[in-house]
């Protein structure tokens, strides 16, 4: 089919403040509370009608921005304006396809942030929630759930973001996509989290029957070692046949990862070594790229995340030994895609050691975001992902029980009660994917409630047009 273009008639911008039920830190960072950001689009699809679409992601502070001189509430700030911008972006740029819409704007987000001295990783959160919330509507116009829509190429992605892919190959990876029907969860263990008493990882193993993880680590090279030669111990005895990624938040160096590469093949960590996929943004975001990796990793796979800041990152990096990327939602899920077409594509020429496409999380919460998450990497064929977002959240956190309760109504195969709360349903260590692939839009059959959130005003933005607010 043809992609059908669309014109955007309204986008509204709402966030709500999530607290924590126990702090959550990634490199030098701790957090204990983090808003979300909502998103609404009404579209109108020529030949379909008008429709409406949804999207949800959490603005964490420090992450996107690790700028030393910033305070987190600035590093959520920037967030805050670079969603306000993206979202008049979007009502203005006329009628396009979904893609179309997402390129057509890009030039002018990088121009703002450039401008604003946001990088380039803040900026594109803004164009991500449009995006997810553009293909939404989309979807639900046309009647058509994530896989078909994507397999359809009902967003009329193409390759002027990505010279290196070849039109006709781009075409054939979304016809051949066969999803996953259902994810694993791979489960975070961070910096702070106990590894033993009533909330400790042999407890949360056994309460969702967990095989996959992953495990921070934060740049310190002694304590890291003693870290994860106590989570080897007890992850060999509670979860045989586990296996697990590192990730570094961009808190080491070249000299400190050969190290850890080093300590690895110590026999107190080579049940770790074994079980080992990959080591996750080693390196702050610039010095990425300032050299290759070392030869003397040991056979280490390197993928890059904060990195991950432009369509062309994930081809630079893999020139310099790096063999994976992530998808996250909240970087742009037609990044996403693209970037399972070229390992596809790059696997298939055999020439190199084999790329891989992760699944990761940035604290995705209960209802858009996980669904919509979840749904891209089912869709994409990966059969496992870091989900971490209800383990430092109650539920829906503070969301009317009626959002919560519907959210689990339209997809009871993902949620459950648990002393008198809707939680994320982890008790098999799997979430099913088939009926959030086959649900009309982008995974999506609730929403929130939307007069329980609060619009967004950064302190230092322009307001939306009124259409946009209206």
């Amino acid at each position: 089919m043809d992609a059908p273009r669309l014109v955007l008639r309204s986008v509204e911008i709402f966030e709500r403040l999530m607290p924590f039920m126990h702090p959550f830190r990634f490199g030098p960072s701790v957090v204990e509370a983090a808003p979300q950001a909502f998103v609404r689009v009404e579209a109108e699809v020529p030949g379909f009608g008008v429709a409406t679409g949804c999207s949800a992601e959490m603005m964490m502070p420090k992450w996107f921005d690790k700028d030393p001189s910033k305070s987190p509430a600035d590093t959520v700030d920037d967030l805050r304006r670079g969603l306000v911008n993206a979202a008049s972006a979007y009502l203005a740029a006329g009628a396009d396809t979904a893609f179309g819409l997402s390129a057509a704007v890009r030039p002018g987000q990088d121009a703002w942030a450039e401008r604003e001295k946001v990088p380039a990783l803040a900026a594109g959160f803004g164009p991500a929630l449009l995006d997810k919330a553009v293909l939404d509507a989309l979807l639900r116009a046309i009647g058509v759930g994530v896989l078909d829509g994507l397999r359809r190429n009902a967003m009329g992605l193409d390759a002027r973001l990505t010279p290196d892919l070849e039109p006709g190959r781009l075409a054939a990876f979304l016809a051949g996509l066969v999803a996953s029907p259902a994810v694993a969860v791979r489960h975070t263990i961070g910096l702070l989290d106990p590894l033993d008493g009533p909330h400790g990882l042999p407890n949360l193993i056994a309460a969702a029957q967990l095989a996959f993880f992953k495990i921070k680590i934060g740049g310190d090279i002694d304590a890291d070692i003693t870290r994860l030669e106590e989570i080897a111990v007890t992850l060999d005895a509670v979860a045989p046949g586990f296996v697990a990624t590192l990730d570094a938040n961009e808190q080491y160096d070249p000299d400190r990862l050969e190290m850890l590469a080093d300590a690895l093949g110590r026999p107190s960590l080579a049940v770790l070594r074994a079980r080992l996929l990959y080591v996750e943004q080693p390196f702050d975001r610039r010095a990425t790229f300032a050299a290759p990796l070392s030869p003397a990793l040991h056979g280490l796979t390197v993928i890059i995340d904060e990195a991950d800041d432009a369509y062309d990152s994930f081809v630079r990096a893999s020139a310099l030994g790096y063999r994976g990327v992530s998808s996250k939602a909240c970087k742009g899920l037609y990044k996403s895609i693209l970037n399972a077409a070229r390992v596809k594509a790059w696997n298939a020429a055999g020439v190199r050691a084999p790329f891989l496409l992760s699944g990761e999380d940035l604290t995705c919460q209960a209802g858009l975001a996980v669904e919509q998450d979840t749904a891209l990497i089912a869709a994409l064929g990966l059969t496992h992902g870091e989900r971490n977002g209800h383990h430092y959240v109650a539920g829906f956190g503070p969301a009317p029980e009626a959002e919560a309760r519907a959210f689990a109504a339209a997809h009871p195969d993902l949620y459950t009660e648990q002393d008198g709360r809707i939680v994320l349903d982890v008790r098999r260590g799997l979430l099913p994917t088939r009926a959030l692939l086959a649900a009309p839009g982008f995974a999506r059959r609730a929403e929130p409630d939307w007069e329980s959130l609060a619009p967004i005003t950064p302190r230092s933005a322009a307001p939306l047009p009124q259409a946009a607010r209206a």
